[in-house]
C-alpha cells in the first residue's frame, strides 16, 4: 500500500489517503479513530488503452461511511487518488459521479483525463462480472 501526506478534514482531524492496490481502491482513514478504520474508499480498475496510448485508471465508485459524513473526506480522498494517478502517469477516467463532478470543478486535471465512453463502460461492466 502506498500512503500519502496527511491532510486535515473540516473538524481539524488528520486524515491519510493510501492506495490499497490489492483491493484496487484508495482508502481514507481519520487518525483520531481506531487504527486501520477505513472511513471511505474510491474504487478503480486499470485499463490498458486499445490504442496503446497509456493506462487508464477508471474510477467507478466512491463512498464515505455515514458516521464520517460532512467532514470533507470525499473531496480529500478524491484529490489524493487523482494526484496519485496523475503522478504515476495514468489517465484518469471518472465514471463515478463524485469523481466526474470533482474533475469538472478542477480543470487543472484536464491534461490527465479522458471522457467516459461506451467502450469504457462496456469494459467496466465486463470487469465487474
Amino acid at each position: 500500500m502506498t500512503q500519502y501526506d496527511p491532510i486535515t478534514d473540516k473538524t481539524g482531524a488528520q486524515t491519510s489517503v493510501r492506495d490499497n492496490g490489492s483491493a484496487q481502491r484508495y482508502e481514507i482513514t481519520v487518525d483520531s479513530t481506531a487504527d486501520g478504520v477505513v472511513a471511505g474508499f474510491a474504487e478503480y480498475r486499470d485499463r490498458v488503452d486499445d490504442s496503446g496510448a497509456g493506462t487508464e485508471r477508471v474510477f467507478f465508485h466512491t463512498e464515505v461511511a455515514e458516521e464520517f459524513g460532512g467532514r470533507g473526506l470525499a473531496t480529500i480522498l478524491v484529490r489524493g487518488a487523482l494526484d496519485d494517478a496523475r503522478s504515476r502517469g495514468l489517465i484518469i477516467v471518472g465514471v463515478c459521479p463524485l469523481v466526474a463532478a470533482f474533475l469538472e470543478k478542477h480543470p487543472e486535471y484536464a491534461d490527465a483525463t479522458r471522457p467516459v465512453t461506451r467502450d469504457v463502460l462496456g469494459w467496466l461492466r465486463r470487469q465487474m462480472t
